[in-house]
């Protein structure tokens, strides 16, 4: 596959990127990372996949739970960075998520809408299964998607932002069946052009792909509080599979 043509390959590895979504915070990573391993009961020592990591700020967390925490990203920008917070309870490497895993873990984390960016829905079955095959017998994999209904119903078609002063001006919209927005960027007179793309996947879609690669729906949720999931109210859509 050539993956230079990837919109999320010139994306995810831009300093702006990191700079609009600055707000994300540690404490949000944090508190969903100390709820969904308690509600797991996963033990201290375990292997954990963080996949893609980002910067790296779930499983720089983790590792401080005692865990064995790999991160893994396409972007190596992002993996240079992340690599500053390495240990012997944390390492990060660059690895593109349609690629097999070369080892098995405990639990494998796909967070913060990282699923649904390939056009194919064969691609995106082939990350499942990915997940499915770097998983120990009867371990979790799971998978924090956004409410794609909610997103869609809630659309805000136009908005700017002054972020650091740099102007943001983001538009949204549907085409053919993925949400897209596009994100122009004037910084002190440079102008760029970036975009995001995200399959349309609803609850009824993905439970699909989970049961084509044979994995077992255990546990559904609406939030990072870990309630439950109701397509019209919550903001994203968490599944664990086994």
């Amino acid at each position: 596959m050539n993956t230079s043509t990837d919109w999320f390959v010139s994306w995810f590895d831009s300093p702006y990127y990191h700079i609009l979504y600055q707000h994300r915070n540690n404490h949000e990573a944090q508190f969903f990372m100390k709820n969904l391993t308690s509600f797991l009961a996963i033990p201290e020592g375990s292997e954990i996949l963080d996949i893609p990591c980002g910067r790296g700020r779930h499983a720089l967390y983790l590792s401080t739970l005692d865990y064995k925490v790999t991160g893994l990203d396409l972007s190596a920008n992002s993996i240079e960075f992340a690599k500053n917070y390495e240990n012997q309870q944390l390492v990060f490497d660059v690895h593109d998520i349609r690629n097999p895993f070369p080892k098995k873990y405990d639990a494998v984390f796909n967070l913060f809408t990282s699923f649904g960016y390939f056009e194919s829905d064969d691609e995106d079955v082939q990350v499942l299964t990915n997940f499915k095959n770097a998983l120990k017998p009867n371990r979790f994999a799971v998978i924090d998607f956004i409410n794609i209904e909610k997103a869609i119903e809630n659309i805000v078609s136009e908005e700017t932002k002054l972020i650091d002063g740099i102007q943001f001006h983001i538009s949204k919209k549907l085409e053919n069946g993925f949400l897209i927005k596009h994100i122009e960027i004037d910084d002190k007179g440079q102008k760029y052009h970036f975009f995001e793309k995200i399959k349309c996947i609803d609850f009824k879609q993905i439970n699909n792909y989970i049961n084509t690669v044979g994995f077992k729906l255990k546990h559904t949720f609406g939030n990072y509080n870990l309630e439950p999931f109701n397509a019209k109210t919550s903001d994203r859509l968490i599944l664990v599979v086994q």
